[in-house]
């Protein structure tokens, strides 16, 4: 692939020539100069460095994704909902993981505004009571006042626009399912402590329960996102009989360590107990889990067209001032519906 200084040698004029056609400025150059530039770098096929382009731009074509775990494949199907979109608009996607750490938050977006980045997207929960949360919000500020976007996928207040669902109703409602097959002592295996996303789901499970005059038979459970968590909480409730009649886990990572837990013990599922997640992962398909559906891979997409678009309409008005369209935007929230899929995990209840 050919430099700038290759073409501006063959064209014969000055690299900042050649510069300035290739980049489109308004600089006063004399078409047959301007043609002949052009000719030449099509013939070189030439192609301007990204880098480059960043450099005398106030953003380059790069999406930011912060993720809070790199393993967890509900991150995978938002990025590739992002890579998608930005694809296809030519821009890259930059994944991090920031380990559920709100200071890693803080230094993965001060190097995406380093990079100039167009658009950074939080992915992952925020935490209850988070005493770095003022923290993080003055760094989005900064963030939105240089000109990059910034869209949260979680219920945060981070003053910017948010893709959500709503992790209430989506544990109220797998919740309903299974009192609707005539569960009783359902077991919620929680997310992790402390986490936003925790709290809400377990809130929607609790609600359920109390509002089906159960809460007496809700036992919530300590866990996590993981397959080792769900297993070894699932452990904890075989060896205290007597079993609950169901058992719920705040997601479907969780939920199939639960599912291998009970058949590796000799427990029939769903023949004497049920067991259910949330967020409907390719897993959850290959275990044949009962779930609920959450529109992971549109989430990453409408976030990453709200930036690729917001971009592009700032670049169309170069009066606009850096950060006009965050603050024009303000910290509007989409919120997208769910749906519960029941498979093979769960039937009625047996016995009397």
């Amino acid at each position: 692939m050919s430099s700038l200084v290759e073409v501006a040698r063959a064209a014969g004029v000055a690299v900042s020539t050649a510069s300035r056609v290739l980049s489109g400025s308004s600089h006063p150059i004399s078409a047959r100069t301007r043609a002949k530039v052009l000719a030449v770098a099509a013939e070189l096929e030439y192609s301007p460095s990204a880098l480059a382009r960043a450099m005398v731009s106030p953003h380059s074509r790069l999406v930011g994704v912060l993720v809070s775990d790199i393993d967890n494949p509900y991150f995978s199907v938002i990025a590739r909902g992002v890579d998608d979109v930005a694809t296809r608009a030519g821009y890259v996607t930059m994944l991090s993981n920031v380990d559920r750490r709100t200071d890693t938050e803080i230094s993965r977006l001060q190097a995406m505004r380093d990079y100039r980045a167009a658009g950074v997207i939080f992915a992952g929960s925020g935490h209850v009571d988070d005493p770095q949360a003022p923290d993080l919000v003055k760094a989005v500020r900064r963030a939105q006042e240089q000109g990059i976007q910034t869209v949260s996928l979680a219920v945060r207040d981070l003053c910017c626009p948010s893709v959500v669902v709503d992790n209430r109703a989506v544990a109220y409602d797998i919740t309903d399912h299974l009192v609707s097959l005539g569960h009783r002592r359902i077991a919620f295996i929680e997310g992790p402590p402390g986490m936003t996303v925790t709290r809400h789901r377990r809130e929607g499970f609790l609600s359920r329960m109390a509002d089906a005059g159960l809460a007496d038979g809700a036992l919530c459970r300590p866990g996590g996102f993981d397959y080792q968590s769900g297993h070894a909480a699932t452990l904890r409730l075989i060896a205290h009989r007597p079993l609950p009649d169901a058992v719920l886990a705040a997601n479907d990572e969780a939920a199939v360590g639960a599912l291998s837990a009970l058949r590796q013990a000799g427990i029939e599922v769903p023949g004497e107990i049920s067991v259910a997640g949330m967020d409907d992962l390719r897993t959850a398909e290959f275990v044949d889990l009962t779930t609920v559906r959450l529109p992971l891979y549109e989430m990453g997409s409408l976030a990453a067209r709200h930036i690729i678009d917001t971009a592009a309409r700032a670049g169309a008005t170069p009066a606009t001032t850096p950060g006009a369209e965050s603050a024009a935007d303000g910290a509007a929230t989409t919120v997208l519906s769910h749906r519960v899929v029941p498979r093979g995990t769960t039937a009625r209840r047996p016995g009397p």
